[in-house]
């Protein structure tokens, strides 16, 4: 993750109470630990890591999914019947959920999703495991409709139907690392988050993840990150006020590490 010159500040307030927590006076007499020491690294991550998010958030790439992409992949996946999703960056899930629910409503009988969403932070991806979410949360962008539909009440949360939950596999992920087994995607949702690396680890990135998409499926990111030099490995395709990219065919590509598989769905 990159922090901008003069953001240093920002660093310095979310680590200094994990300092004092593990008994240093400051941040400076602390990094040394969050080096030695895996879990207190873990935990300085999950601190430094932005997690805004919302239900559909910018509506748009929703739309573009509804009146598109889910379509087309319906043509291109029929003799399987199964359709594979990848919410990179997740935060705490909404939006591998808010895909589940258009799953739900738009999947034919017999089809499988799955949707793997995967984040740096394992308190986000506990938190995406678990499918509770507060009030605040709920009513930052859930069309009332499907709250109704899809969610239990649990004292002072909400918890998402096991049906949806079923659908999406939560796992920790370093997108700056070298990525785990995984298998091949029909879409990958990488959305406001390339904008925190520096050029070359996003164009790294973008690299890796074209090895794991499938040749014909499609790549979303935010709307701050179009411009990004990706032409080496994708080409461009506009879905109304949708930037969408696609593997180019010219690029070299990785076979995926592990076989697709499928959780059951809509």
């Amino acid at each position: 993750m990159l922090y901008e010159p003069g953001k240093e500040y920002l660093m310095e307030a979310r680590l200094l109470p994990l300092a004092r927590a593990a008994g240093y006076a400051d941040v400076d007499s602390y990094l040394p630990r969050i080096f030695s020491d895996h879990l207190e690294r873990q935990r300085a991550l999950d601190a430094l890591t932005i997690n805004e998010t919302s239900w559909f958030r910018d509506n748009t790439p929703y739309q573009a999914f509804t009146d598109v992409i889910l379509p087309e992949l319906l043509k291109a996946r029929a003799a399987t019947r199964q359709i594979s999703i990848w919410s990179a960056a997740c935060s705490s899930g909404q939006e591998a959920y808010s895909l589940a629910m258009l799953l739900d409503q738009h999947l034919p009988g017999g089809w499988t999703a799955r949707i793997t969403a995967t984040d740096v932070s394992t308190e986000m991806v506990a938190r995406v495991t678990a499918g509770r979410y507060s009030q605040v949360e709920m009513n930052r962008g859930l069309p009332a409709t499907q709250l109704i539909k899809h969610f239990t009440r649990v004292g002072a949360q909400w918890e998402i139907s096991p049906r949806l939950r079923d659908m999406v596999q939560a796992r920790t992920m370093n997108l700056a690392a070298p990525f785990p087994p995984l298998p091949r995607f029909d879409l990958v949702l990488l959305r406001n988050v390339l904008i925190y690396f520096d050029l070359d680890t996003k164009r790294d990135i973008l690299r890796r993840v074209h090895a794991v998409t499938a040749p014909d499926g499609y790549l979303m990111l935010g709307t701050a990150e179009t411009g990004l030099e990706a032409e080496q490995h994708w080409g461009r395709e506009s879905v109304g006020r949708m930037q969408l990219l696609r593997p180019a065919p010219s690029a070299t590509r990785i076979p995926p590490a592990v076989p697709a598989t499928t959780l059951t769905g809509a």
